[in-house]
């Protein structure tokens, strides 16, 4: 029994449209944040001291992500919460002054960013971020693990293209 063209497109796009949804079922393991998005790690005008915090609180950190800072003439440093609450550089557990800085979440909990020069500390140039604890496979009420399945894991620009691949396919198909 011959096959038509249009059972054959009609395979295609149930082979791509499968694909497509165990991809968007995936997850994104670690995800790159820019502090302060477009404007980097800068002292905040007079009237916006909360930038970073707010940032920060938009924002939901997991164990693996990481943070970039892009700054001019500054420094990035991470600091205990009774320096951060003194805007203390003095004793850092972290310092990088290179004006485009990667800092790796590597735990939970809460990290205190600040900006090395006391008086942009002082005016709002500095954060805490908050790490959410990692879920815990044996913490999720007495079922089985996960699976241990591999799994494709894309980020959001590279999903985007596939959508755009598959649409493409789709339109041309039909």
């Amino acid at each position: 029994m011959a096959s038509s063209p249009l059972m054959g497109s009609t395979t295609v796009l149930v082979l791509l449209l499968t694909i497509f949804s165990s991809l968007q079922r995936s997850t994104v393991s670690s995800f790159e944040f820019q502090a302060g998005e477009v404007k980097g790690w800068v002292v905040p005008h007079a009237n916006d001291s909360k930038l970073y915090n707010d940032w920060a609180s938009e924002n939901r950190f997991k164990v693996g992500d990481s943070i970039r800072f892009r700054y001019k003439k500054d420094s990035v440093m991470v600091v205990s919460e009774a320096d951060y609450k003194k805007c203390n550089s003095t004793h850092p557990i972290f310092f990088s002054n290179t004006g485009n800085t990667v800092y790796h979440l590597d735990h939970s909990g809460s990290y205190y960013f600040i900006s090395g020069v006391a008086e942009h500390c002082q005016r709002g140039q500095r954060m805490i971020v908050k790490v959410m604890a990692s879920e815990d496979p044996s913490s999720r009420g007495g079922g089985t693990p996960p699976s241990s399945a591999p799994t494709l894991s894309l980020g959001p620009s590279k999903l985007v293209f596939f959508q755009f691949l598959l649409s493409s396919v789709a339109a041309y198909l039909f």
